[in-house]
């Protein structure tokens, strides 16, 4: 059996926004609890230089879908990164969600060979599929989604591994 591009991508991808969204559910509980005022933890960055919690979200969820609809072959739908709240912020990763279910095995057919282009600020990333996952796709994601749980559990939010992994 053969590993498609789908189930490298798009079905881990849903799982772990869900998760995700799980641990913004625990942040704001957290937030409630200990009477800390909103917008405190969506600006949490362990040093100036480095994006707010808020926008490792809109990242993580960027990196998702932009990523998926390239490998199939369809333009990405435009979010507008105006999310402020931990509500906005999982509303953002529902839509996400939405919207990779509506990306299909069939559409991702032959994506490790698909010619990526991908315009970045300072240059163009240009390369197949496959290598576009292991070395752009898959680490993004998951660099942007591990600084977002580290962020919340630094500050003492009740999250650990199994709140990363979710249930298996």
């Amino acid at each position: 059996m053969s590993l498609s591009v789908h189930a490298m991508t798009t079905e881990p991808f849903i799982h772990m926004l869900g998760n995700l969204s799980n641990i913004l559910g625990k942040a704001a509980a957290h937030a409630e609890a200990k009477k800390i005022e909103p917008g405190v933890l969506e600006g949490l960055r362990v040093t100036p230089d480095m994006f707010t919690l808020a926008r490792q979200v809109m990242l993580t969820c960027d990196f998702a879908k932009n990523s998926c609809a390239r490998l199939a072959g369809v333009e990405p739908p435009r979010f507008e990164d105006t999310e402020k709240t931990l509500a906005e912020l999982q509303g953002r990763i529902s839509k996400t969600i939405d919207y990779l279910k509506t990306l299909t095995p069939a559409q991702m057919e032959g994506a490790e060979q698909r010619k990526i282009t991908l315009p970045l600020r300072t240059r163009t990333l240009e390369m197949d599929g496959l290598p576009f996952i292991r070395k752009w796709t898959i680490p993004n994601f998951y660099f942007h989604l591990t600084t977002t749980y580290a962020l919340l559990r630094g500050v003492g939010v009740d999250i650990g591994k199994q709140d990363f992994l979710g249930g298996y």
